[in-house]
């Protein structure tokens, strides 16, 4: 019993959790009521707590997570500058006039949101209350309508400058390190969150051609939920000066994408570095469009505060709770269950895999990646896997399980902002086919890891 001690603990942040008492708070508190239960019943080495300033001056001194409140901002910044606003009504002039022309629309408009914010929330909301009512009222099927919404607004979390890419890439460089010093290795590789945005271009991309294939072949094979637009509307469409208005749309932020990712795979900058670029260059389109005034910096600096102080202080608590799990030598038990598991690497990695999909359905890609990652990912990485990899599956795992009814994160989203008329059954049907493609994307990804580990080395020359 005293053994699978660590494992209780885990169940019983899982319970606090459910029960709805915020996620950092839950963390520490868990964990310190173990480690004093553990100290009484003489279980619980109170030395281990001893480590905790330390862990937290790295927080505070950590290079590389100074780019979350930079590409937050950004984010922000984007989203009140009313940029997809913008964007969804340009690519829908440029994709118009074909079957199902505002479904693609509405996937590449979350695909370039994507690579400029990478907040899936902020997206999902915004297409939801931008592009909804207008395919509804051309006639699309709403659960078509929902389910191209849903996924799209999820791409955020796989194409760069993703936040969760981020943040993975610190825990997976951590955990790396670590497995290789257990394996004896005293000059360890190093894994940096570029890597990691190199290796997720590829299969993000590829999974934004798999989104368009499935569009395509629902307009085609299935035209009635799909409607084209009247004759009227595709006059609108031809209309003179579309050809400016197009590029006056499409330049500026494609620009500012090429500068972030550009300056990371091309070596020029750190992504904190090339945080700081996107969230200059998000203030010089914000005035570009006539938006930028001192109410608009408020509610930005505001929002920005609350997101990075949320992430910062749920990696606060999963400090303790990390250091606590270690001191009962949960470490230890996690991988003595994974080494046992039938298949060898295979089970283990399918056995993680399946665990962080559910736990996908009630905790946000922040706690798993600071709970989940740091007590697997050493395991993992041990066997050998390669952890660039290893990162673009948790990412693409994450975003499947927020895409599957009835708990993932992006429907209640959309729940939220959607109108009346629309049924939750509705939102269900529609992401179905997306979550297939998710399935197949990962099938596709662990069937040739080539997909996410040809870049970096193409890049980096690893």
């Amino acid at each position: 019993m005293e053994a699978w001690l660590p494992l209780w603990m885990f169940l019983a942040v899982c319970l606090v959790l459910l029960a709805g008492y915020p996620v950092a708070f839950s963390l520490a508190g868990t964990a310190l009521g173990f480690a004093w239960l553990g100290t009484a019943l003489e279980l619980f080495d109170p030395a281990f707590l001893e480590a905790l300033p330390n862990r937290l001056y790295g927080i505070m001194g950590n290079q590389t997570l100074i780019a979350v409140p930079l590409f937050v901002f950004m984010g922000v910044v984007l989203e009140k500058s009313r940029v997809a606003e913008q964007l969804l009504d340009t690519m829908a002039a440029l994709f118009g006039p074909l079957r199902g022309g505002l479904g693609l629309s509405v996937t590449l408009v979350g695909m370039l949101l994507a690579a400029s914010t990478g907040i899936v929330g902020a997206t999902v909301v915004t297409m939801g209350l931008l592009s909804l009512p207008t395919m509804l009222r051309r006639g699309y099927d709403p659960a078509v309508a929902c389910g191209t919404i849903c996924a799209s607004g999820t791409l955020g979390q796989i194409i760069p400058p993703s936040i969760i890419l981020i943040l993975l890439g610190d825990v997976l460089s951590a955990a790396y390190q670590q497995a290789q010093l257990d394996m004896g290795i005293f000059a360890p590789e190093t894994l940096s969150v570029g890597d990691l945005f190199a290796g997720a271009l590829l299969p993000g991309l590829v999974l934004v051609g798999l989104y368009l294939a499935y569009l395509l072949a629902n307009a085609a094979l299935r035209p009635q939920r799909m409607p084209a637009p009247d004759a009227s509307e595709q006059a609108a469409f031809r209309a003179p000066g579309m050809a400016g208005r197009i590029a006056r749309a499409l330049l500026p932020p494609l620009l500012l994408i090429v500068a972030v990712l550009g300056s990371i795979l091309a070596g020029l900058a750190t992504p904190t570095e090339a945080a700081a670029v996107g969230a200059v260059g998000a203030l010089l389109l914000a005035a570009l469009q006539g938006r930028l005034d001192l109410a608009m910096l408020g509610a930005v600096a505001r929002s920005t505060t609350r997101v990075s102080s949320m992430v910062f202080l749920i990696l606060i608590g999963a400090s303790v709770f990390s250091l606590v799990f270690r001191g009962f030598g949960g470490d230890e038990l996690v991988a003595e269950l994974l080494t046992d598991l039938p298949g060898g690497t295979v089970g283990a990695v399918v056995t993680v895999m399946a665990v962080m999909f559910l736990l996908g359905f009630v905790l946000d890609f922040i706690e798993i990646t600071f709970v989940v990652v740091p007590i697997v990912g050493p395991v993992l990485l041990g066997m050998g896997l390669d952890p660039i990899w290893l990162g673009v599956m948790i990412a693409l795992n994450l975003q499947t399980s927020f895409l599957t009814p009835p708990f993932g994160f992006a429907l209640f989203y959309l729940r939220g902002v959607a109108p009346p008329e629309v049924r939750t059954s509705d939102i269900y049907r529609g992401v179905a086919p997306f979550i297939l493609i998710q399935l197949l994307m990962l099938g596709l990804l662990a069937a040739w890891p080539g997909l996410a580990t040809w870049l970096p080395k193409l890049v980096y020359g690893e």
